[in-house]
């Protein structure tokens, strides 16, 4: 947004006020007169035991009218339905409780009055009234409705909330819809108070049975109250809710910010930051991310650019006079290696009870998280503001100061086929597939036939579709990739689709082409990935583990991709069981040991179903196996990151009676490591199970003198490789090896003569790039010599100074080039010397890159020949001074 400052929606009416208020004297008065109207009512409209006219005998309300919705007109005439109080209910055709809840008023159950089929719908109008004046006065409206399947409100004829509504035609008035949920379900939502008006505003509600068998059905409007807008100019105070963190592809540097706001009339957001150490801040402006579900009150997301990585920093968000409180998190760190994240299953039902409980467990057990992931149900349906209400609750902690990473699945659709409540509420990279991230597939768009220009329109159109639902960000060497699972043609075909008729064309297998276009996508971003650790998450199983489910599509696609790249971790949701296990073409000789990716099916809330047979599913029926499974189990999963490793750990968070497992709430349900070397050699192993040894460098000793030989050997290495060595700090290639069948190596070198003394690494660089260091002491040469000869009194560059020898033969008298040159030895190595003048080692005893050889053999002759040299210096200099002294 490009504004700057607050601003507030000033009451209808104000205006009016106060051009009256500047006209001459004989409008004062009229005019001060009108300006003292009644205040919003304060106290609920319509509540439990307000009146409705209703109508439940079968008939349809529009009486005929082409308008199939007319009876929601408030001038529509309802004087002939009956009229009663609310709520209103029905059981097994009786006036009982319905679940928690005890009707007012028995509804008429089935058509016939006697037996199923049930009437599938039933209609309530009600109405309350405004004195003049009052309607202008309105910001919003906010109700809760518990409703028992399905439920439609209208506000004045303008829909205002519509439940479980996905089967809802508009075509008809009489219709079933909804989903059996059990008891009936509470929601609340708002709408603007621009609709309301003065005198009566009228109400009227359709309830859905959702089959013609139902056992209950269940209305009422519980409460229905008027929120004030502030007067001109001013800001109300209510603080943003549903803050949320997500992050940006470059989490190191950036930070994305959601939430929605405190009060409709709050129309634009900022986002205040500064260090958490204090000092100054800044305030960056946000974009209107919506208004959805009935709620006037505007959602908003920002990301802030321009951080430094690994730092704590505070924020805030809203508009100045009407902040949330301030809140701290930390950037990523490039350099972090030890850090946690938590993996969440569906969350879904029992979001006022169960989902806050399993929250709170898994925040008190991680205290170094840096976020979670979450594999999609988050609530069960989208058009349900009370659910996205009870999500965010749960989540307000942590998902404030950490970041969320969410994966929308089947129910994120449930009455929002566009994702609209989705998109408003996250904020999430626009890293989606698109024609140049694609691959070989972006060919299927290219042409001028029937088959390439609906596969062109199916590609732009998903391009843009998918933003913020298939993404990936590179945390802390974690690549945290989303897909998204669902496969709907509502929201995956394109307004205005070419035609075509060959059977070839794309509209004919939109749901695999789908999949097919994120595979493809998922190939290519894992081929680039720099992170070392790859997880995926999404939300239909490609190995399900409840009965009756299956995803075949989903593993045609996406299963090679997972086991060619080998993803670390596959983590889904849906099936409302718990299931972990691998591809058996990755097993290993060694039991509890395996080599591939991992597959993970949790569930995070209070729905579960029952279990596929052991012998006989979709794991064993398509190569996998199940090393756990359980049902009626309610989870949270805590993954530990380390440099080499990622241990995953289950915690049963609640269970059922019939729960597979006599574990206690709070236990450590599942677990196991991944280890991944430098070599690229991986391993799963199961608790309990050792994990293979990686490469690693044994140093024969820790401290070696400039000039002198090094040895070493290495193990744990890939057969074959070929492996660089080099000195540092300053690198310096001291050769190179060949590691053997068994994976070890041997190598010997010599530490360059003019290294300085101090602390250095030995370092072996791999075929993939990859090093394992040793940490080596370097001492300054033997006997104490710079360059390898005495100063003052010794030879300097390795001969005498003086009456020595210089550039390591003797001058006056000692012979040139036919001892050591440079000292005898040229960087710890002796050039054309030894006996005879044969070359023993150039530089080092090995030219740079070679291997060294020990020359043990010749080391007595050396020494020899070093002493006599140090004789002959000696006795040299001894005449000269006594020569000097004569003089």
């Amino acid at each position: 947004m490009s504004q700057t400052t607050p601003a507030a929606r000033a009451r209808r009416g104000g205006t009016a006020l106060a051009l009256a208020a500047l006209l001459g004297g004989s409008l004062l008065i009229p005019t001060a007169a009108a300006a003292v109207a009644p205040e919003v009512p304060t106290a609920p409209l319509v509540g439990t035991g307000t009146s409705w006219q209703y109508l439940d005998d079968h008939t349809d309300p529009a009486r005929g009218d082409a308008n199939v919705r007319a009876w929601v007109a408030p001038e529509y005439d309802d004087s002939g339905w009956k009229t009663a109080p609310g709520g209103f209910g029905v059981k097994n055709n009786a006036l009982v409780a319905v679940g928690p809840y005890t009707p007012a008023t028995k509804l008429e159950h089935y058509i016939d009055g006697t037996k199923a089929p049930t009437i599938p719908t039933y209609f309530f109008r009600t109405s309350f009234d405004l004195e003049a004046g009052v309607a202008e006065q309105v910001a919003s409206l906010t109700s809760t409705v518990i409703y028992d399947d399905a439920l439609v409100v209208w506000v004045n004829g303008t829909k205002v909330a519509s439940y479980e509504d996905q089967r809802i035609t508009e075509t008809t008035n009489l219709e079933y819809a909804g989903n059996s949920n059990g008891d009936p379900l509470s929601s609340t939502f708002s709408a603007s108070g621009e609709l309301l008006r003065d005198g009566e505003n009228t109400i009227a509600v359709a309830l859905y049975q959702d089959r013609a068998s139902s056992s209950d059905a269940y209305f009422d409007m519980s409460t229905l109250t008027l929120t004030a807008a502030g007067q001109p100019g001013e800001v109300v105070e209510a603080p943003p809710t549903r803050v949320i963190l997500t992050p940006t592809e470059t989490p190191e540097t950036s930070q994305s910010f959601s939430w929605l706001a405190g009060d409709a009339t709050h129309n634009l957001g900022q986002v205040e930051i500064g260090l958490a150490a204090g000092g100054e801040t800044r305030a960056v402006d946000a974009y209107a991310a919506g208004v959805v579900n009935g709620n006037p009150n505007q959602h908003f997301s920002a990301t802030v650019e321009g951080l430094t990585p690994g730092t704590d920093y505070r924020y805030r968000v809203g508009l100045p006079g009407s902040w949330s409180e301030w809140i701290e998190f930390t950037t990523a760190d490039p350099a972090a290696t030890d850090f946690q994240f938590v993996y969440y299953g569906d969350a879904q039902i029992g979001l006022d009870s169960t989902w806050p409980e399993v929250v709170r467990q898994a925040e008190a057990r991680t205290t170094n998280s840096i976020g979670s992931v979450h594999a999609g149900d988050l609530i069960d349906s989208s058009s349900n503001e009370a659910q996205w209400l009870n999500w965010f609750k749960g989540m307000k902690n942590s998902a404030a100061t950490t970041n969320v990473m969410a994966a929308p699945g089947n129910h994120e659709y449930t009455g929002d086929k566009l994702l609209s409540a989705w998109k408003a509420n996250f904020e999430y990279p626009r890293n989606q597939p698109k024609l140049e991230t694609i691959g070989a597939l972006a060919e299927l768009a290219q042409g001028d036939t029937e088959e390439a220009r609906q596969a062109a329109a199916y590609f732009a159109h998903w391009s843009e579709f998918a933003a913020e639902t298939v993404y990936y960000t590179d945390y802390q060497g974690v690549r945290f990739i989303t897909l998204n699972a669902t496969r709907d043609t509502t929201f995956l075909t394109p307004s205005g689709l070419p035609a075509c008729a060959a059977d070839t064309c794309p509209s004919k297998r939109v749901a695999e082409l789908w999949t097919q276009y994120q595979a493809a996508w998922l190939d290519f971003i894992l081929a680039e990935s720099p992170s070392k650790w790859n997880v995926v998450t999404f939300h239909q199983p490609v190995f399900s583990g409840s009965s009756g489910r299956d995803e075949p599509v989903l593993r045609k696609h996406w299963v090679p991709v997972f086991e060619k790249h080998n993803i670390d971790l596959v983590l889904m949701g849906h099936d409302h069981v718990y299931a972990r296990g691998f591809v058996n073409a990755t097993a290993t000789d060694v039991p509890g040991l395996t080599s591939g990716p991992v597959y993970a099916v949790s569930n995070s809330g209070a729905k579960h179903y029952s279990l596929a047979p052991e012998g006989n599913n979709v794991w064993t029926n398509n190569g996998a196996t199940q090393v756990l499974r359980g049902e009626g189990v309610t989870t949270y999963q805590v993954i530990d990151v380390s440099s080499d490793q990622l241990v995953y750990r289950s915690y049963l968070a609640e269970k059922t009676a019939g729960a597979t497992t006599d574990k206690a709430v709070g236990d450590l349900y599942d677990e196991f490591t991944v280890t991944k070397y430098a070599t690229g050699a991986k391993y799963v192993t199961e608790a309990g199970v050792a994990v293979p040894a990686g490469p690693a460098l044994r140093l024969e000793l820790d401290s070696v003198a400039a000039g002198a030989e090094l040895s070493f050997s290495g193990s744990g290495f890939a057969p074959g490789s070929e492996l660089a060595v080099e000195l540092r700090s300053d690198p310096v290639s001291l050769g190179a090896a060949t590691v053997q069948a068994d994976g070890s190596f041997a190598f010997a070198g010599t530490i360059p003569s003019d290294t300085p003394a101090g602390a250095h690494q030995i370092v072996v660089i791999l075929p993939n790039g990859a090093e394992i260091a040793a940490a080596l002491t370097v001492t300054p040469a033997v006997d104490g010599g710079t360059d390898g000869g005495a100063t003052d009194g010794g030879a300097t560059d390795g001969g005498a100074t003086d009456g020595g020898a210089t550039d390591g033969g003797a001058t006056d008298g000692g012979p040139t080039d036919g001892g050591a040159t440079d000292g005898g030895a040229t960087d710890g190595g002796s050039t054309d010397a030894g006996t005879g003048g044969g070359t023993a080692a150039a530089h080092g005893g090995a030219k740079s890159g070679e291997l060294a050889s020990t020359g043990g053999a010749a080391l007595p002759f050396v020494l020899g020949g070093a002493g006599l040299l140090v004789a002959g210096a000696a006795i040299l200099l001894a005449r000269r001074r006594a020569a000097a002294r004569q003089g």
